[in-house]
């Protein structure tokens, strides 16, 4: 007969690599050290392999001992989906939620959306995340987050994704630099390197140089903002323009700013606003009310 390890010896070791501590790993899986211990052994038995070497009071992960963690963090997720099961046929909207959600779409939405669940599912419990898209996906698929709200399109390879709404994408410009441009805006008539865009890690630099149709890539300024805010503060100071989203804009980004918005270039400038979660969570209707929630805020 197969023996098959079980979801709480993959329990033990993903906590243990964690926390890199036994004693800590221990009391966050509520067992003793010596029985975490004995569990990730009897797991090493039955794999057939090491996955931890031990020297003195040190340990470090093997390759193999890496592998395992990754797929046991998607087995995990799997049987918390399994457990939720129950749970969604009878209330889907209460218990916890884990969101994870971009910050160029967070400061900008959650605070609405927590306000209507609170109104309307007051037994849900939101917990949320602010992340970069490639950390909350993984983390999604490690089941450390039930559902991102993220902009599309993204790769998000096996999980399930839907579009909940449209963000246009502005242009904005220093008051004293505007009448020097001519509009409709050509990025032929912009100077070399005056469009700042964020870092690469965030998702909004390409779709806003995909959807304003941004070819020129001598137009575009080396410096690489951390936030929206200084990107607003680069072109206030007159030293270029930018594109932000609609929706960072009706929610007072450029409030008291010397600045100007205009269309950018490209017809129908935006970025698709959607929900993604694994394909194997339970909890559909659940993320059918969020979505129609958060398309209600948007």
């Amino acid at each position: 007969m197969t023996k098959w390890p079980s979801l709480k010896q993959l329990h033990y070791l993903v906590t243990l690599f964690e926390t890199r501590h036994f004693g800590e790993a221990a009391q966050r899986c509520f067992v003793s050290q010596s029985t975490l211990s004995k569990g990730i052994q009897n797991l090493e038995e039955l794999v057939g392999c090491q996955l931890i070497e031990r020297e003195s009071k040190t340990f470090v992960f093997t390759s193999v001992g890496m592998d395992v963690v990754s797929r046991g963090r998607e087995l995990l997720a799997g049987g918390q989906d399994l457990m939720e099961l129950a749970q969604c046929k009878t209330d889907c909207m209460q218990g916890q939620l884990k969101v994870g959600c971009i910050p160029t779409i967070a400061p900008f939405l959650l605070s609405d959306l927590v306000q209507e669940v609170n109104r309307r599912f007051p037994q849900l419990d939101l917990l949320l995340k602010e992340d970069t898209t490639t950390n909350l996906l993984a983390a999604l698929k490690q089941g450390q987050l039930d559902v991102l709200i993220l902009a599309l399109p993204v790769d998000i390879g096996t999980m399930e994704s839907k579009v909940v709404g449209r963000d246009a994408f502005k242009m904005v410009i220093s008051k004293d630099k505007v009448d020097s441009i001519k509009q409709p805006v050509h990025y032929d008539d912009l100077p070399d390197q005056s469009v700042f865009l964020l870092e690469k890690e965030h998702c909004l630099t390409e779709h806003a140089v995909s959807a304003c149709q941004l070819t020129r890539r001598e137009k575009i300024n080396p410096f690489s903002a951390t936030s929206l805010h200084t990107l607003v503060q680069m072109v206030a100071n007159g030293l270029g323009t930018t594109f932000i989203p609609e929706m960072a804009i009706k929610h007072g980004l450029l409030k008291n700013q010397n600045l100007v918005v205009v269309e950018p270039p490209g017809k129908e400038a935006y970025r698709e606003i959607g929900l993604v979660w694994r394909s194997s969570s339970s909890r559909l209707d659940t993320f059918e009310q969020l979505s129609m929630l958060v398309k209600s805020i948007l």
